[in-house]
């Protein structure tokens, strides 16, 4: 149950600290328009729900109406959640032991098959040194760490093509 709690919490909240702009640009849709200037969670669920509900979000997106801009850069502004609620932790003690959930659940977010998983663990055992370099180490840095040592094993490469 845990390792179905921990690779969801993992998949839907995982990002690592990109500076962007809103989805569409800070005023994009109708929910915005009609709720511009208020603060608080009550009108941004409000926005939200009127640009989801109505889809006149993404009709702005496609005909650069309604305050959207396509053009803008996307991106997540919170913490990472490896390094939240001790992901990051936990993540190194299996990487250390060479196997467990919060191991699988990193393979899972990392795009890994379940098929090549067990090399995957491999791998980041063979290398924790390198992928955890020292004990402040970011989950940034852990990420860009892990993708490196995939880009070198014939069978994990494929996997460390991540987009831009």
């Amino acid at each position: 149950m845990l390792g179905k709690v921990l690779t969801l919490a993992i998949l839907s909240a995982a990002s690592f600290a990109a500076q962007a702009d809103q989805a569409g640009g800070g005023g994009c849709g109708w929910g915005n328009m009609l709720f511009e200037g208020q603060r608080g969670l009550a009108p941004h669920l409000l926005a939200t729900t009127t640009n989801g509900t109505s889809g006149n979000a993404t009709f702005g997106l496609t005909s650069g109406t309604n305050g959207c801009d396509s053009h803008v850069k996307l991106g997540y502004g919170g913490r990472s959640m490896l390094a939240m609620n001790g992901m990051l932790d936990s993540i190194a003690e299996d990487m250390a032991q060479g196997q467990g959930e919060a191991l699988d659940a990193y393979a899972t977010l990392l795009g890994v098959e379940k098929g090549d998983r067990e090399r995957f663990a491999q791998v980041t055992h063979a290398n924790f040194d390198n992928i955890f370099s020292k004990a402040d180490v970011t989950s940034e840095q852990v990420l860009a760490n892990t993708l490196d040592v995939m880009s070198k094993d014939a069978q994990l490469a494929r996997y460390a093509k991540q987009p831009a």
